[in-house]
């Protein structure tokens, strides 16, 4: 029974958090402050619950640092999203073998 109230309850929650800014805001938002703000906050929120995660996921800080140098460098030349992947990886993991 707790497993159904929990399941309505985020419902209801995601819900309200998809609605709210719909009822909020009716016409067309004409500030450029606002509709700045509003057009990085993905790009924000996306960075700053990637970024903690990426530095903690090799639990080493170095091997976290270098995996991503890697994958930043191969991904300004353009490759292959699974060549970034593997890269990373593969130098975090050689990066603790080699610490």
């Amino acid at each position: 029974m707790s497993m159904i109230l929990y399941i309505a309850i985020m419902a209801g929650v995601t819900y309200l958090v998809r609605m709210i800014p719909f009822t909020l805001f009716r016409r067309q938002i004409k500030s450029r402050y606002i509709r700045s703000v509003l057009y990085y906050m993905p790009y924000a929120v996306l960075s700053a619950m990637t970024v903690p995660a990426i530095l903690h996921s090799t639990g080493n800080l170095t091997t976290a640092i270098v995996g991503t140098a890697v994958a930043v460098i191969l991904a300004f030349f353009n490759k292959p999203l699974i060549l970034v992947a593997l890269a990373a990886a593969a130098s975090a993991f050689i990066t603790a073998l080699i610490i």
